[in-house]
């Protein structure tokens, strides 16, 4: 049996606000398996964004417990909690949040140097991710000189400079058309295969959902399809987009 890389049991999410309680998570289960692709799917309000950010220690739960690698994130400090972030998780988020006034290199290499890697390491290891990504030619440009699909491949060689185990990835081509939004669907499926990273993506979009080994589909706070329900499934091959 394959070891799992994200084991989620009977999590519990409630947020109050005075007398007001909305249940966000209620008795989530959730198995992936090392290297798969894994759409999160629902109805705005119904729970995905919640539950990636307490499977990724973003936020915490009420109760269950989620065990990343075969660790258990409550046995973890908040120091260690964040240290295991920064080391084996990567973050794509819809709003790209690179900082405006440094250049695109300085954006991918700057989790590196909060890891404590050598400024000079720091430097080649960022470009070979912008190299990756096909955006060794705007290595010196700042965000306002790139476009929306460029921002996001920047984004996403910043969340992969620490090479690591699981990417999160909330609404990633939210902002973007509908070519560029292929094309960075292409470039994760691609990073995937040839790199191994578990990705879990948070989206609304059925074509990406489609392009994923699985779609899990959230209701009211619940997993209600867990997609074909086998944790080894079989990558696809990236897509070609369309013109």
């Amino acid at each position: 049996m394959t070891k799992l890389i994200i084991q989620a049991e009977n999590i519990h999410k409630t947020f109050r606000n005075g007398e007001i309680q909305v249940h966000a998570l209620q008795g989530v289960d959730l198995a992936i398996a090392p290297g798969e692709m894994v759409a999160v799917m629902g109805p705005s309000g119904c729970g995905k964004t919640t539950l990636l950010n307490c499977l990724s220690g973003l936020d915490s739960f009420d109760e269950g417990e989620v065990q990343i690698e075969g660790t258990s994130l409550a046995q973890m400090s908040d120091r260690v909690r964040t240290d295991y972030r920064a080391r084996r998780m990567g973050f794509v988020f819809q709003t790209f949040n690179l900082l405006p006034v440094i250049s695109a290199a300085e954006n991918v290499e700057l989790p590196l140097l909060l890891s404590d890697v050598k400024p000079r390491d720091a430097r080649v290891r960022a470009l070979d991710g912008l190299a990756a990504v096909g955006l060794s030619e705007r290595a010196n440009h700042r965000p306002a000189e790139l476009s929306g699909g460029q921002r996001q491949r920047v984004a996403i060689a910043r969340a992969l400079a620490n090479q690591p185990a699981i990417v999160w990835a909330d609404e990633p081509t939210g902002n973007l058309d509908s070519q560029s939004t292929q094309d960075i669907l292409n470039l994760m499926r691609s990073l995937n295969q040839e790199q191994g990273q578990t990705f879990v993506i948070v989206t609304h979009d059925r074509l990406i959902g489609e392009q994923c080994d699985r779609i899990v589909r959230m209701r009211d706070g619940q997993i209600v399809d867990r997609g074909n329900g086998s944790e080894t499934a079989a990558p696809k091959r990236p897509a070609t987009a369309q013109s």
